[in-house]
């Protein structure tokens, strides 16, 4: 579990660093043709998929998210509207305490592996498709943040 543990710490602390030294004008830029995609609309998602997974499906507790101000988008989904007025450092806090929340009940969620879980969105599952979900999650969603900031700024790199 170690090995796992590590990886979503790579993870997240990867997308940290594309967010690293920007402001909060920056955070909300849309730099990539019509995408309505940014950083912070990341950091809003990447908090709730922490709480939704780890301890909604994982641990079966009720989380407690941000009231973020979100829209319904074209094909029906749902997405943070970047209108909401929550300072970056602010939604930047709370994505830091999602993670906290995350590592505090990694150990005792994922104590069997082969244990189901229910899922509504993908039907009922094992403890194991769900940490490879948020892995395949997290990994998506730091090269949409490669992209942003290298749109932003120039910045690149792993």
């Amino acid at each position: 579990m170690e090995l796992i543990a590590s990886n979503f710490d790579y993870h997240r602390a990867t997308f940290l660093w594309k967010c690293e030294g920007l402001s909060d004008a920056q955070l909300r830029l849309r730099p990539v043709g019509s995408s309505a995609l940014t950083l912070l609309g990341l950091m809003r998602h990447l908090q709730r998929v922490e709480r939704a997974w780890f301890q909604r499906t994982l641990a079966g507790t009720t989380p407690r998210f941000h009231p973020y101000r979100t829209h319904v988008t074209a094909d029906g989904g749902e997405w943070y509207d970047e209108s909401d007025a929550t300072p970056a450092r602010d939604v930047y806090a709370d994505y830091l305490k999602a993670c906290e929340e995350s590592r505090q009940v990694f150990a005792k969620v994922t104590v069997g592996l082969a244990r189901i879980v229910p899922n509504p969105e993908f039907g009922d599952t094992d403890v194991r498709f769900v940490l490879e979900h948020v892995i395949e999650e997290y990994a998506r969603h730091v090269g949409h943040a490669d992209l942003l900031r290298e749109a932003i700024d120039g910045t690149t790199g792993e």
